[in-house]
Formats: structure tokens, C-alpha cells, sequence
């Protein structure tokens, strides 16, 4: 595994690999990496054949009040499982690499961003945006890998891609979960052993909505209802959001019927923020796959 800190030989080094007429699959990562990044390696290594993984806890995705400096980082650890996995280049760039002094430039998406987790965290999807921007510009990969656990996160990278003619096609990839239930997360380690057991109260959330859409409810104020009854039963449970929304607009619907429905949630357990989605599809439809894209 060729590991860079710098752009430019990052850069020369792709450049040469597709050169030899090579694929190159992309997964952008904040470190931490747990089994559901390397469930996106290993798509990325399936389908191409050079896998970069980059390592950036990024500080514009971050409020003022949020958790940057306490962040789990464990750079040496990262590199071995990443050289284990089979990633070929290995990106773990300084701040000032991506963001030099007098940097200025923004991406912003001023709809997406503001909703679900937009309104929670000002600012986040701007930053969000803005360094996979970059990070897709620096690998010029074929195809970038993101988890479907981040769903708005993919849905604004999507919607970015195809705004900015990046030529890179967007992957979604399903989320990973442990075996009762709860998504994989790097903030999963805040977690207690007490609010580890509870943060599944999510995962039976999803569960509870699933079971109410197979058996043909449709009524989206009381599914809700319901789930934020549920959730709140859970002492180390505080709720942000519970929404029922369109998957493509994220604006909220009044009924489940005959289409497909995302179902978002936003929990805290303890001090520790848990985000969970799944997409809900009513009797006939087939299942739901979030599609890719490419500019």
C-alpha cells in the first residue's frame, strides 16, 4: 500500500495507474474504520482495480459545540486495517493540504442542506460538500463509494455530482449493522455499555415502521406518532427528529401508500448523537435501492 500526504504525487500516481488503462474506485473516510468502511473497500476493490481510501477528519464539517477534538482518531491502527482490506493509496493529507491559507471556495446546496440534518447542524453539508468536491477532483476516481447510513450526506454528493458534471459515479453502498441491529459508526465508541444496549431502541424503530408498512398502514402523522412514542420509552433516549419524507426531496408526506418513504432518525443516546434511516416501501414495490450517479 502506497501511502500520500500531499496532492501532487497523490495525483501522479493515479494519473499513471489510469494510464495503464485501470480502474479506480474511491472511498472517502474520516479514519476511525470499522467493519462498515471496510464493507466499501471491498465493494470498491470488486468493482475497480486500484482502491484509494482517504483519511481527513474534516474541520468545516464540524459546529463550534460539535465533537472535531474529540473525534476518534487512530491514524496507525487505520493503516493497517486499510493495507489489510487492500487499498492500494492510502490519502491522509494535513488540514493545510486541504485547505491552504487563503482558501475561500465553498460548495453549497442551499435546499438539501437545510433540512433533517441541515437544521440541526448549520453549516455541516457545506463543509460536507465542499471536501468531497475536492477529494473527488484530487483522485478523479471512476466510481467514489459512500454508506447508505449517511443517506442525506449521499443524496447532497449525488445532487453535487451531477450539479458540477464530476465525473465520477457515486456509489451506495447499504449500511452495516452489528448483529442486533445497531449501524456502524466511528461515534458508536462514546458509547456506554448502558447506552451501547440502548442505542438499539433505533434499529427498533426501523423495524416497528417496516412491520406497520408490510401490513398496509399508510398513515404517515400516526407511523410517527408511534415511533416517537417508542423511541421515548428508552431513558438514555433523546429525540431530534423521527420524519417520514420523499427520498429524493426530503419533504415530509402524509401517506405511505404506493410509493417509497424515508424514514429518518436522529437520536441522542446519552451526549452521543446516533443518526439511522431506512427506506420504506409499500406493498407491491419492489425493494429500495438507492441509485448512483455521475455527472
Amino acid at each position: 500500500m502506497r501511502t500520500f500526504q500531499q496532492i501532487a504525487p497523490l495525483r501522479a500516481y493515479v494519473r499513471g495507474i489510469r494510464a495503464e488503462g485501470k480502474s479506480v474506485g474511491f472511498v472517502p473516510t474520516m479514519g476511525a474504520l470499522h467493519d462498515g468502511h471496510i464493507g466499501l473497500i471491498l465493494r470498491a476493490k470488486n468493482d475497480c482495480d486500484l482502491v484509494v481510501t482517504s483519511i481527513f477528519v474534516n474541520p468545516t464539517q464540524f459546529a463550534e459545540n460539535e465533537d472535531l477534538d474529540a473525534y476518534p482518531r487512530d491514524l496507525r491502527r487505520d493503516q493497517q486495517i486499510a493495507s489489510n482490506e487492500g487499498v492500494g493509496a492510502l490519502f491522509q493529507p494535513e488540514v493545510d493540504e486541504i485547505y491552504p491559507p487563503g482558501f475561500e471556495t465553498v460548495v453549497d446546496l442551499p435546499k438539501l442542506s437545510l433540512l433533517l440534518e441541515g437544521a440541526y447542524r448549520p453549516g455541516h453539508f457545506r463543509g460536507v460538500a465542499t471536501v468531497v468536491a475536492k477529494l473527488l477532483n484530487i483522485v478523479r476516481a471512476d466510481r467514489a463509494y459512500f454508506g447508505q447510513k449517511d443517506y442525506q450526506q449521499l443524496l447532497v454528493v449525488n445532487q453535487m455530482v451531477r450539479d458540477l458534471n464530476i465525473a465520477t459515479e457515486i456509489v451506495g453502498v447499504n449500511t452495516v449493522r452489528a448483529v442486533d441491529g445497531l449501524a456502524l459508526s466511528s461515534r458508536n465508541a462514546y458509547l456506554s455499555p448502558t447506552e451501547r444496549s440502548a442505542a438499539t431502541v433505533l434499529f427498533r424503530a426501523i423495524r416497528f415502521a417496516e412491520d406497520y408498512v408490510e401490513s398496509g398502514g399508510s398513515a404517515a402523522p400516526h407511523l410517527q406518532s408511534e415511533l416517537e412514542e417508542l423511541i421515548a420509552r428508552e431513558p438514555c433516549a433523546s429525540i431530534d427528529y423521527v420524519a417520514l419524507v420523499d427520498p429524493e426531496s426530503l419533504i415530509p408526506v402524509e401517506s405511505l401508500a404506493d410509493r417509497l418513504t424515508l424514514l429518518a432518525l436522529a437520536v441522542r443516546i446519552g451526549k452521543t448523537r446516533l443518526i439511522d434511516n431506512s427506506l420504506l416501501a409499500s406493498p407491491g414495490l419492489p425493494p429500495a435501492r438507492h441509485r448512483g450517479t455521475r455527472g
